[in-house]
């Protein structure tokens, strides 16, 4: 779908959208259309229950003394409470409720008395929304009706102010292009999308806009030490990859004295639990517990897309996780590229192994300002927080105070949990350094963390497990149902508003 800007006249025939506050006020142009249509807008608000609250819709079908197919009005609310999400998520539920019916569809934005917002950021955000919730995933869909597709190809948005407005958008649409990204690579099916074919669509992809991606096989992962994330890959006749992305947009002066900042991601394209197997039932999900490294992915294309002022290091270990006969057995010890040897109790908690060796590799070559590592990494945290929140956990309270207001800020949320000496103690073991998991049943997400912050030395890290959020079984104003692409939208709005 494309978005347009314009400060020309609004078309007089198609598919129109005007907005009204509640109380049922008509914006300058709705108004106008009431007068020159002898009341046919006030009449139809009349005898409804429409009354311009938040999200309500009202459909004029080809309203007398006009050109137009159908009116829509939806309403902002309170002038009071409209901020920048109001307009993201009215431009996610505008596109879905017309993507079916039209081809084309007009918007009119315009201020109101009250409301702070100018109307360029209305204009931006509207269609932001818009193109979010615009996201399917139907390619292997080979018997899709054509009642079931969207129609709409053109939304175009009517304000003063266009210009400021297409500016604005311009940049929030190539972060929408790496949530797209990292949404299409959770939405794979594990035989499309193995270690070795997301390497290569990172690199295609990734390598035309400027990020430097460096491939690593598994011949050159076992040359840098890591055992701990080639015991998880070793019973899958895929073989593993490391996938290294860095994105340098700083001036030529800065480019080599300033430290990046690192994001690392988990990214076991598929999770059979090893021979700690999982249940057969909803198994199938597994195919997604890559979604960390699709965040960070989507977040390095979104950066290089909006050419941000920054340096960031992507850094993510690509595996399967299979139970043949040459599968990690519970009970092995392996000893990962840090030195620290690692008893496997549960071959089921092999995010934490993939992601130690990368965190470390990361941390010792790069130096980083700070880490962030993103992984589905354990069902504890779906049990903690549902679907409404990660895991936010960090050895830095300035990073975590960070992150959880850039999350507030895009509304994908984070919940700060514990981390203590007690919890970390809870890891120790007789025959190894450590060992994988605690042995009980309490605080699971926290001593996966606990496993994770042994490999970050004295570097600021945090940890989001986002294991309750990286698939949605039920569509939101700009999610539809299936790969959410959350955290690409919190870390690039990390980036920008603190490290650039």
């Amino acid at each position: 779908m494309k978005i347009s800007y314009s400060n020309a006249p609004l078309p007089e025939r198609g598919t129109a959208v005007f907005t009204v506050l509640e109380g049922s006020k008509l914006s300058p142009s709705a108004a106008q259309l009431d007068t020159s249509s002898k009341g046919k807008i006030r009449k139809a608000i009349k005898s409804s229950t429409f009354t311009g609250k938040l999200g309500e819709k009202l459909f004029l079908i080809a309203p007398h003394g006009t050109l137009f197919d159908k009116i829509v009005l939806i309403g902002l609310g309170k002038a009071s409470n409209i901020d920048k999400k109001t307009f993201k998520e009215l431009g996610g539920q505008t596109f879905h409720l017309l993507a079916k019916e039209c081809d084309r569809v007009s918007i009119v934005l315009e201020t109101f008395g009250g409301v702070k917002l100018k109307v360029e950021s209305m204009a931006a955000e509207f269609g932001f929304g818009a193109r979010m919730r615009s996201y399917s995933f139907t390619k292997y869909r080979t018997t899709l009706k054509k009642e079931d597709k969207n129609r709409l190809n053109l939304l175009t948005i009517y304000c003063k102010e266009a210009s400021k407005a297409r500016s604005s958008y311009a940049t929030r649409d190539k972060v929408v292009d790496g949530v797209f990204f990292t949404r299409n690579l959770v939405s794979e099916p594990a035989n499309i999308l193995y270690p070795a074919e997301f390497a290569r669509r990172a690199k295609n992809d990734l390598s035309k806009i400027g990020v430097k991606v460096s491939v690593f096989g598994e011949k050159e992962i076992r040359k840098l030490g890591m055992g701990a994330l080639l015991g998880v890959a070793q019973g899958s006749v895929r073989a593993p990859r490391l996938v290294i992305m860095e994105w340098n947009g700083l001036g030529a002066k800065n480019k080599k004295t300033a430290k990046p900042l690192a994001f690392i991601g988990k990214g076991v394209c598929f999770d059979t639990g090893g021979i700690s197997i999982k249940p057969s039932g909803g198994m199938e999900d597994m195919k997604w517990d890559m979604g960390g490294a699709g965040v960070v992915t989507g977040l390095m294309k979104a950066l290089a897309g909006r050419k941000s002022k920054s340096h960031v290091i992507g850094a993510i270990g690509l595996v399967e996780n299979m139970p043949d006969g040459n599968a990690q057995r519970p009970g092995d010890i392996v000893k990962s590229m840090s030195g620290q040897t690692i008893e496997v109790l549960n071959t089921d908690a092999e995010g934490r192994l993939v992601l130690c060796d990368v965190l470390h590799y990361v941390n010792k070559k790069y130096k980083p300002q700070f880490m962030v590592d993103l992984a589905t990494l354990t069902g504890a945290i779906i049990i903690a927080l549902g679907d409404q929140h990660a895991g936010l956990f960090s050895n830095n309270d300035k990073l975590a105070d960070n992150l959880k207001r850039s999350g507030d800020a895009v509304d994908e949320l984070l919940w700060r949990l514990p981390l203590s000496k007690k919890y970390n103690k809870l890891l120790d073991c007789e025959v190894a350094d450590m060992k994988n998991i605690s042995g009980g049943r309490g605080a699971g997400s926290i001593t996966a963390a606990q496993f994770l912050e042994r490999f970050v030395g004295d570097t600021p890290w945090a940890h989001l497990d986002i294991a309750g959020v990286t698939w949605s079984k039920s569509a939101s104003s700009t999610i539809p149902k299936g790969g959410t692409g959350f955290g690409v939208q919190l870390l690039d709005y990390l980036v920008s508003q603190y490290y650039e």
